[in-house]
């Protein structure tokens, strides 16, 4: 199963601490694969600092580039379909193109998603994600 995962979902799942960290650790553990980016990857980068340090976002960029499950992806076409808040959009492109089973965000901006018969993307909330992994 491959998905995109929203910067906020790392930074509610990245300490030890969270209820969430499963999902963390099944990234870890090659349980599913993971479509990023190069922009995706430098909203990781600067989220992650904001919300924990440098150090930390340094270190989880490191992991996810030796990953073998982790897919770099250069979307070619922008589809737009996010209007309230545009800079979302590369992640719908990322899951375009990698032809995603579902969008991992607790971000509503996604919500309009849902009306978009073409190209249809499934969007999943933090907690039914960590659900689907669970049952696997």
């Amino acid at each position: 199963m491959t998905v995109v995962i929203d910067c906020n979902i790392f930074v509610m799942c990245l300490t030890s601490s969270s209820p969430y960290h499963f999902i963390y650790q099944s990234l870890v553990n090659g349980k599913f694969q993971l479509a990023v980016t190069v922009d995706i990857l430098l909203e990781y980068e600067e989220v992650i600092q904001q919300k924990y340090s440098v150090k930390t976002a340094t270190a989880f960029i490191t992991l996810l580039n030796e990953l073998p499950n982790i897919h770099y992806l250069h979307p070619h076409y922008q589809w737009q379909l996010i209007t309230t808040d545009p800079d979302d959009n590369k992640y719908c492109d990322c899951a375009i193109v990698s032809q995603s089973a579902y969008i991992v965000t607790e971000d509503r901006h996604f919500d309009v998603l849902k009306s978009i018969a073409f190209p249809s993307l499934t969007v999943v909330g933090i907690s039914d994600f960590l659900k689907i992994l669970q049952a696997k």
